[in-house]
Parts: C-alpha cells; structure tokens; sequence
C-alpha cells in the first residue's frame, strides 16, 4: 500500500471546489481539493477553510494534493454571512495585521461599518491600522471631516491611521514598509480604491481596478476571489472583494465595551461590574462621553450593536 506524504502549506486562494497552496514564505503553489469529511465537519461556516489557514495535505501526482486537516487558527477575521442558511464567513486567518481601507467621500465609509469591522478586529485579536485613501480628491470642505475622522479614531480611540492615495502614489512607501515581513489583509467597502493601493504597492501585480460613475455611490467588486499575493518588497497581502455590511458574531453583549480600547481603558473606573454604559449611576464611560474624551459617535455605535445586529446584516 503507497503511503502518501504529508505536507503543510499555507491556503493562498479558494475558488471553487479547488484550493491554491504554499508553503509560505516559499512560493510555489499546489491545487488541492478538501477532503470529504472536512467540508461535512464544519457547519457554522460558509467556508470550513479560508485564505490564511495553515493546514495539512496529502501530495499526489502531477502537482496537486488533498487537505486532510486545518492547523489552529491563531487569530481570524468573521462576520454574518449573507447566506442566511449558515452563521458566518471567515474572511481570513493567521493575520499578522489588518488595513482597514476607508474613504471619506468617493464613497463615504460609515461609522457603523468602521466601528464593526474594529469591533471585530479587537475580538478575534487581530492588529488593525486604518487607511485613509483618495486624498488626492480632497479639498478645503473636507478638512473638518478629515480632522474630526483624526479625532474620532486615533485621538480618542488610539488606531494609528495612515492617509494615502493609492491612484497619485502619496505616501505608499509608509503602507510598503509596514507590510515587509507580514501577512496583512486588506479590506473595506467597495469603491475605496484597495486595488489601486495595492498595485501602487507592487505595480507588479497589476489588479484589476474599477470605476465609480456616481460619488455617492459605492463602487462595484472588482476583486472576486480572497486571494495572498506576494509583494516584491517583502510580505504578503490578502486582497479581499469589497463588502457592504458587517454584522458581528460569537459576541457577548457584557464584553462589547471591552473591544471598544477607549472604553476598555475606563472599566475598572465604573461604580458597578458588570456596567453596560448605557443607565447604571457612576459608570465611567458615560461621564467620558459627556466629557468629550469619548466620542459620541462611537458611543452611538456601542449602542447600536447592543440593540442587535440583524438590521445590519
């Protein structure tokens, strides 16, 4: 009886019923298909393997093999799937660090799906940075949206942000230098120009890029598939297609302030714990919010997830 070798990979793009591998941070990608028993196994996923995962898999003839076992996650991304037969998707595992891409107008990204998108970022351990894109676009009526973004999430909030233009190359070398060495995910709603700033990143790449016809609409996918791609400079990014919603899952409602870092600062400080901050006397982060050193904005988005996530779905 042939006893087959056992390998261990990273999954670098799914498509289908077909997976691409490789043993990162070599490059030299294998097909593989998943074993029956794994895509049974796991129900509560709309994808039992995602981009990111380490696994095991054995080698057959003419360049393929069969994954036989998913390595632990260290960390992972997940949000609702809109499949509303399953309970999530996980976007990506094994993160070294997530951008979070946004832009203020071009489309606009809202509060609410920024603040979910950190929320779950926070909860699942994942470093995230946010990137501000398309600066090149704005003018002298954008500033006060520029500086209250400012102090909204790095001020208050304490994420650094990193302001680009992937289309003009303005300060893509700062994006370059934090990848070196990484795995980093991409990600953020349509339109905001991910695959612009990743062929500045490394034209090399050459992804496809897609046009916005009306400034207040979001812009259409162009990226299809979560996929890793190697950059010429060192590191490897995961270019995910753009999403429009983010609803939150696995997440105690008593732990949700705990992901919010200018909140989780104050805890200890409330009169009562558990403290929702939402009508308990002496709490903390009320007294912040009316302070000031707690933004409203992200207040009212703590509020919102408290209240449910199905209208954000």
């Amino acid at each position: 009886m042939e006893i087959k070798k056992t390998e261990q990979a990273t999954v670098v793009k799914h498509t289908g019923s077909h997976y691409l591998v490789s043993n990162l941070p070599e490059w030299s990608l294998i097909t593989c298909v998943l074993r029956g028993k794994l895509r049974l196994k796991e129900g509560v996923t709309t994808n039992p393997v995602a981009v990111g995962d380490r696994v095991l898999y054995e080698s057959e003839d003419e360049g393929r093999g069969v994954i036989t076992e998913i390595l632990p996650r260290k960390n992972y991304i997940i949000r609702k799937s809109t499949n509303l037969s399953r309970q999530a998707h996980i976007i990506a595992s094994n993160l070294d660090q997530v951008f979070l891409i946004v832009t203020l107008n071009f489309p606009q990204t809202k509060f609410e799906f920024i603040d979910r998108f950190l929320v779950t970022c926070e909860a699942y351990k994942v470093p995230v940075k946010i990137i501000i894109n398309k600066i090149d676009l704005f003018t002298k009526e954008y500033d006060q949206s520029l500086e209250m973004f400012r102090h909204i999430y790095n001020e208050s909030a304490g994420y650094q942000i990193i302001e680009v233009s992937g289309l003009k190359s303005i300060n893509i070398e700062s994006v370059r230098s934090e990848c070196r060495g990484k795995l980093s995910l991409f990600s953020g709603i349509s339109g905001v120009g991910k695959s612009s700033l990743i062929n500045s990143l490394d034209p090399m790449l050459a992804l496809k890029t897609g046009e916005i016809s009306d400034y207040h609409k979001q812009g259409k996918h162009t990226t299809t598939f979560y996929e890793i791609h190697p950059l010429s400079s060192g590191g490897f990014i995961i270019d995910t297609p753009g999403i429009k919603g983010f609803g939150l899952i696995e997440m105690a409602k008593e732990e949700l302030s705990h992901y919010f870092p200018e909140m989780f600062r104050l805890l200890d400080h409330c009169r009562f714990a558990p403290c929702t901050h939402t009508h308990e006397p002496g709490c903390a982060v009320k007294a912040a919010v009316e302070d000031g050193s707690i933004t409203e904005e992200r207040y009212v988005s703590y509020l919102s997830m408290l209240e449910g996530e199905d209208k954000y779905r």
